[in-house]
């Protein structure tokens, strides 16, 4: 297992110690969802249970973590749990450490910190009465223990003088600004957009960049030029990213109360998802997992949640790409899609606020473009090419899921800034 260059060694010992590790990580996930259940909920007692259950049973997770083999479920088990503890004033602090070891653990979810610091710097560490005034214990509580967190994870390599190794691992600005495979998110529309104005570029004019021809669609990671529209920086994602994000955490400098915080750390995985430098298709954990416990809120929630679960599923596909695989994501995912979404329906409150119209239309739509497009990206188009052209249900895949995630973000944006 430890020979890198042991590629494709699959032996039976290896495939039940990875299976069984990742069953018994997930146990931690199954706590912080239990300890969910048992805080005050905002909904009904069985809305609760039901996000609860959609998360547990979630078709991401057995996509990624027990066939593709990683330990995410564990991983938002920390999540959730911090959530839950930043719930009281009486355990804030928990959360917030656990929110720093898990940082430790993945830096992905340093996506989501700008959320943390804004709302343990209101809720904790400034007055409820005047942002003017510092609680000075709290404050010092929450900063000795996240010293000690990052003192205990980074100090061995502080000591052995590999920092600079550690931070060139965490941030591969080297690499390019899509993933091999396109994660389903603005940067996946701009590169299909390309690909189509190679068409039209020679007839109204524009130039076209020749070395640039076959760059996004060979899969290579570090290979992202752009033929007819510009090339994208990574301080230009950096600063979109930060823009998008900064506008939620305003809201919730001023508005300190927990679904206003859960609904921006929603938002800030939303904006680096969508707008992030090399963001992979597993990122999308990151909005699916938050939103999730705040999709039963009422009706306008769910329209915008709708769109997302069906996106955030259907572009984990290319992931398991064999043929015994094919029948376990598409007929379990389905079954979650349709059984979950159905019961989120009956329990979904209505809302005092009017419904997005056209949202719910969209919703409807795109779930129902959604059944020829997996059809034909898992089994017409290999009947009907072959091995040619590998590349258009991948491109198919991620940009149809684009539409989805940035559809659902901007529904989930304007009920996080209307309510």
């Amino acid at each position: 297992m430890l020979k890198i260059e042991n590629l494709g060694y699959d032996s039976w010992q290896t495939i039940c110690f990875q299976r069984s590790t990742v069953i018994v990580a997930d146990l931690a996930l199954a706590y912080a969802l239990y300890r969910y259940v048992q805080t005050p909920p905002a909904s009904s007692q069985k809305a609760t249970h039901a996000v609860a259950t959609s998360i547990l049973l979630s078709p991401a997770l057995l996509i990624i973590d027990h066939i593709h083999f990683q330990y995410n479920g564990f991983l938002y088990g920390i999540l959730v749990l911090s959530l839950v503890c930043a719930r009281k004033q009486s355990t804030i602090l928990v959360g917030g450490l656990l929110f720093a070891i898990l940082l430790c653990l993945k830096h992905i979810y340093l996506y989501l910190a700008p959320a943390y610091f804004v709302y343990l710097l209101r809720a904790c560490c400034l007055s409820q009465k005047s942002i003017f005034r510092i609680r000075f214990g709290n404050s010092v509580k929450l900063g000795l223990g996240i010293l000690a967190v990052f003192g205990a994870a980074f100090g061995p390599f502080w000591y052995w003088d590999q920092i600079d190794q550690v931070l060139s691992q965490l941030f591969p600005f080297s690499r390019g600004l899509c993933h091999a495979y396109w994660a389903p998110n603005v940067w996946a529309m701009y590169s299909f957009t390309d690909r189509v104005l190679l068409f039209v570029a020679p007839k109204i004019g524009l130039g076209v960049d020749q070395s640039a021809l076959n760059s996004v669609t060979r899969g290579l990671v570090g290979d992202s030029s752009f033929a007819v529209l510009p090339n994208v920086s990574p301080k230009t994602t950096f600063a979109i990213t930060l823009l998008f994000q900064t506008l939620c955490l305003m809201k919730l400098f001023f508005q300190p109360t927990w679904e206003i915080f859960v609904g921006t750390v929603t938002l800030c995985g939303y904006a680096s998802f969508l707008f992030g430098w090399h963001v992979h298709e597993k990122a999308i954990l990151l909005v699916l997992i938050p939103f999730s416990l705040l999709a039963l809120k009422d009706r306008r929630f769910l329209s915008a949640f709708r769109p997302l679960a069906v996106a955030g599923h259907v572009s984990l596909f290319p992931l398991l790409f064999t043929a015994a695989e094919f029948p376990v994501k598409t007929l379990y995912t389905i079954f979650w899609l349709i059984l979950f979404l159905l019961v989120f329906d009956r329990l979904a409150p209505v809302s005092s606020q009017p419904r997005v119209f056209v949202l719910d239309r969209f919703s409807l739509l795109y779930i129902t473009v959604s059944i020829p497009l997996i059809i034909y990206c898992s089994l017409l188009h290999e009947l009907v090419f072959g091995k040619k052209y590998e590349f258009i249900p991948l491109m198919f895949t991620s940009s149809y899921s684009a539409v989805g995630v940035v559809g659902s973000w901007i529904g989930f944006s304007v009920v996080y800034f209307t309510s």
